[in-house]
């Protein structure tokens, strides 16, 4: 192969670089689940740390939505909304992620206008013995070049934001199963 082949395949192969981030909680599998699918529990945790939510709306179910409204802790709000394709109790959740406006309509991420306008987004969650490996796996849908790029350069604030977002899940369930006790 030439090296300008080789280049362009090594190209093609880093700009179809899912982000992938994983941990493993101290949780059963249907605690966890039940965290990502029901209203009021993703209303406590989800979001980057520091960030709360505001507004929630869940049709759970494919087709159906969850459509939220975020606030940063200098106070600034986004709205984001997923669209859920495939759920399968209490193993995976497949939906499109996007930054949206109050009623719904797709919008661009509100710092980033080169960030992808959606993101396919598959949760899975495994059974490790009483405790839970979730593993989120995010991938632009039919980006531009420069959305790739700004999506590949990304993944170290991407990795920050899960963590985040991982240590208020963890913080939710040990409370929820502290008050079962």
């Amino acid at each position: 192969m030439s090296d300008t082949k080789k280049e362009a395949a090594a190209d093609s192969a880093a700009a179809d670089k899912p982000f992938i981030i994983s941990r493993v909680f101290d949780a059963p599998r249907e605690l966890v689940w039940k965290a990502w699918t029901d209203r009021d529990r993703l209303m406590e945790w989800f979001g980057p740390k520091g960030c709360t939510i505001s507004y929630a709306k869940l049709d759970i179910r494919p087709g159906g939505s969850f459509h939220y409204a975020m606030k940063t802790p200098d106070g600034k709000e986004m709205w984001g909304k997923f669209v859920y394709r495939e759920l399968v109790a209490p193993e995976r959740i497949v939906l499109v992620n996007s930054f949206s406006d109050a009623s719904g309509g797709l919008q661009r991420h509100p710092f980033s206008a080169t960030w992808p306008l959606e993101m396919l987004t598959t949760t899975t969650l495994e059974d490790h013995g009483g405790k839970t490996k979730l593993t989120i796996r995010w991938e632009p849908i039919n980006p531009t070049a420069e959305e790739r790029e700004t999506f590949d350069k990304m993944h170290g604030s991407m990795n920050q934001g899960w963590t985040g977002t991982f240590e208020q899940l963890a913080e939710y369930l040990a409370k929820s199963q502290a008050a079962k006790k």
